[in-house]
């Protein structure tokens, strides 16, 4: 109920300002919260464009965000296994995080092209960070006594790392993931925003959806994109209790 009620307070705040805020000739800047529905889910042109759009979208940030977490772990686990990996790599990953992604994304493009490709790597930048931290932490944080106890058996490092501390490390290695996912959903928008070129992701038609002033529109897409970054956001962290439940639930 709570939600629902945080819900109906702002589209009862967004009618406000539309009608009573705005005057009728900058009306057009801010739509009610019916034409916006209408235009994204019963207008046959707007609703197919904006799916087809998303589509592509969700394409570019699943493949980015699925490479990212195959490079995120294989990071972390080698860091986890030498010191001086960590202090070699660390630095390194955080310069990537602090990367000023407006900068690169037009770079890339020029580098590689303005294709699939150059597309899934501006998302691998943008989500690879949170998994390498996380996946590190939840690495490095298993129980002393358990790796008394490995020592103990005479446990290769392999088999520290396969019963030890890579199940321990699987909690916080989905919550970065989950961080990642919806990072991934932006770094695609922003490249389909700069690249304006290739079939047109959610990104480009925001930006066709701007120029023609067309509000409804632009206003239908951004919660399509919204909707997805939450969707990714949802899957992950079902996926993650779906896979660490039996340790982590409340039952625990």
């Amino acid at each position: 109920m709570l939600p629902a009620l945080v819900l109906l307070a702002g589209l009862s705040l967004w009618v406000a300002v539309t009608y009573l805020v705005l005057d009728e000739r900058r009306r057009f800047l801010l739509p009610p919260p019916w034409a916006v529905a209408h235009t994204g889910l019963v207008d046959p042109n707007s609703r197919s464009a904006i799916a087809a759009a998303l589509t592509q979208t969700a394409t570019v940030a699943l493949t980015g965000l699925g490479v990212a977490v195959l490079v995120g772990v294989t990071v972390a686990v080698l860091m986890s296994q030498a010191r001086w990996l960590e202090e070699s790599i660390y630095p390194y990953a955080v310069i990537v995080q602090t990367l000023p992604i407006v900068a690169i994304v037009p770079l890339v493009g020029l580098w590689l092209g303005f294709n699939f490709s150059s597309r899934v790597i501006v998302c691998v930048v943008m989500s690879l960070f949170p998994i390498i931290t996380n996946t590190l932490f939840g690495l490095k944080s298993a129980d002393p006594g358990l790796h008394d106890l490995a020592t103990l058996h005479n446990a290769s490092r392999w088999t520290r790392l396969r019963t030890i501390a890579f199940p321990n490390a699987l909690p916080a290695m989905f919550t970065g993931i989950r961080i990642a996912g919806g990072l991934s959903v932006i770094g695609a928008i922003v490249s389909d925003f700069f690249f304006r070129q290739g079939y047109p992701g959610i990104g480009r038609l925001l930006d066709i959806y701007r120029a023609n002033l067309n509000y409804e529109g632009l206003i239908a897409a951004i919660f399509a994109s919204s909707s997805l970054g939450i969707v990714v956001f949802w899957f992950i962290g079902w996926l993650g209790q779906r896979v660490t439940g039996a340790w982590t639930g409340p039952g625990r």
